[in-house]
Order: structure tokens, then sequence, then C-alpha cells
């Protein structure tokens, strides 16, 4: 294991994040080494319990969900916002799943020296910490899933994304139209957000920039000839299993979600032995970044030392 100092990087520091005195913490990054390939994440706060922040697919890394939580939740905790393979700084990786993210996840902590965490995901990253939490009871202190995949058979899109996973290139020919200027990305996040109008200018523009990188979308691709199958049925499904759940439970969704409804969270918090459910209005499949204040509110509470 490297020591994590070592490897922790911020512009105009000796290396090692520096504890923010009285506003949001200055946010750092590195990298732990799992199965030989690097996986990048940001990191927030020096002190405290640590929180992991898991992020969601298509161009999505730690830094572009997470923008507005890593520096605030920061203050308090010790935050880990990772990249998954083949996303943000990661290196790619032969698999893209639900079950191959939870193994990376696994060695990302062990490589942190991390044996227990409170841990939150978003869409994709959400069902992985769902799979994590169930797999691994002993490694979630709480958890917090937003927008949350994995807690239905089918998704409402899943025969397209199934169809455009498997048309050689079509994924990556959208996100290269969505790079081309940042009304063309702000026209293509509006299939996911309730209101793109009221979008943070420097948000749209950190989507658009990613969206227009070489391969952006060739890992959701692949997870999602993993995930989805022709009619839209999904891999992972972790509704049956709610009752299982050692752990309490945040649930956080947009009542105008477009991608996975919020009947889904409204389900699982009754089914969850310890949960509770954040409905946040007139708020699409982004919460993080349409809502953000909603979200650091909640999170704070729940995650409160």
């Amino acid at each position: 294991m490297i020591p994590e100092d070592e490897r922790e990087s911020v512009d105009g520091t000796d290396g090692r994040v520096e504890p923010a005195l009285d506003g949001p913490a200055s946010v750092g990054s590195g990298v732990a080494v799992v199965n030989g390939r690097q996986v990048a994440y940001r990191r927030a706060g020096t002190e405290g319990p640590p929180l992991v922040l898991l992020h969601g697919a298509g161009v999505d890394d730690g830094a572009l969900s997470w923008a507005h939580v890593l520096p605030e939740l920061g203050r308090t905790h010790r935050v880990y916002a990772v990249d998954w393979p083949g996303h943000g700084e990661s290196d790619d990786a032969p698999e893209h799943s639900v079950d191959a993210y939870r193994d990376v996840l696994v060695g990302v902590l062990d490589e942190l020296g991390l044996a227990s965490v409170a841990l939150a995901g978003i869409s994709m990253g959400a069902g992985v910490a769902l799979s994590f939490a169930l797999a691994h009871p002993d490694r979630v202190d709480r958890l917090a899933l937003v927008s949350s995949y994995g807690l239905g058979s089918s998704v409402p899109a899943g025969s397209l994304w199934y169809a455009l996973a498997n048309v050689p290139g079509a994924n990556q020919a959208g996100y290269a139209a969505m790079g081309t200027s940042t009304t063309a990305a702000r026209t293509g996040l509006s299939q996911v957000v309730h209101d793109a109008s009221t979008l943070d200018a420097g948000f749209v523009e950190a989507f658009r920039e990613r969206a227009s990188r070489a391969g952006a979308g060739a890992a959701f691709a692949a997870f999602q000839r993993s995930e989805i199958g022709p009619s839209g049925r999904v891999e992972t499904d972790l509704a049956g299993r709610l009752a299982d759940l050692a752990v309490e439970t945040l649930f956080v969704h947009g009542t105008q979600d477009p991608l996975f409804p919020v009947e889904w969270a409204r389900r699982a918090a009754e089914r969850a032995p310890d949960a509770s459910l954040v409905e946040i209005p007139d708020c699409g499949h982004w919460p993080t970044r349409e809502h953000p204040d909603v979200v650091v509110d909640a999170f704070r509470s729940f995650f409160a030392p």
C-alpha cells in the first residue's frame, strides 16, 4: 500500500490536502492501484470519519457529480470521490458492470486502508453502493443512494439504451455531438434533468468538455451491454433484497426523474429496515447538480459524526 499522503497532490501545496479553517475544504487528488490499474479519486477534508462518493455513468466522474458535496462535507469528514474505470482520470478496465465496479471499490478501500466507511452513490454509483452494502455490511456505516439504479427490474428507456450500446460507435457519436458547444451540451442534459435552462454554466461547460474527449461514452456503452437486455430488463435488480440491508439508508430522488422513477425510491424506503427518503420537487436525474444545496443539507444531517 502506498501511503496516501505520498500520492496526493494539490496545486500550490506540498502534496497534502490542507484543512479549511473557515470555509469549504480544499480538494486534492490521489490514485489507488487496483489489479495493476490506476483508479483516480478526488479528496477533501483531513479530519473526521471517511465518506466515499460514487458517481454515475455516461461521461460522469467524481469531480462532476460531487463538486459541491466534496468541499462541503470535507468540513467534517475525510471525503473521497472515486472515478470508475474508463471515467475521469482512471485507467480503463476489461469489464464494466455493477459486480466489477463493486470489486474495484473493495480494492480502493483496501488501498486507502479504510476498513469501514460512510458510502454514497448517484445513479449507477448508487446501484454499486447498494450492492456493496449488501455484500459487505461490516464495511458500511451509513448509506445514501441518490437517483439509484438497481431498484427495478427494467428501466423506461432500457430498450433504446440497449440498441445504442450495441450499434458500434453510437454512444460515442452522441457524446461527441454534445461536446461541440455549450448549447449542444445543455440540449443533451435536458434529457436527464428537469430544467436544463437553470443549470450552472460552469457545470454545462464541464460536461461539454468531458463529452468532447476521445472515447467519451465507451465505458458507458460497455456497462449497458453488461447490464441491459433488449427488452430493457436489467441485470442488477436489488429491490427484492432491500429487507436485508443492515445499515441506515437515505434515499434521495427527484420527483421528475426521467430515467429511474421516483416510485422506485418510495418503494425502497418502505422495504429497507432503517430508511428515510428525501424527495426533491422540480428535479430530474442529477440532484447533486440541479439542487446541490438540498443534497448537501440532507447529507450533512444524515452523515453527521
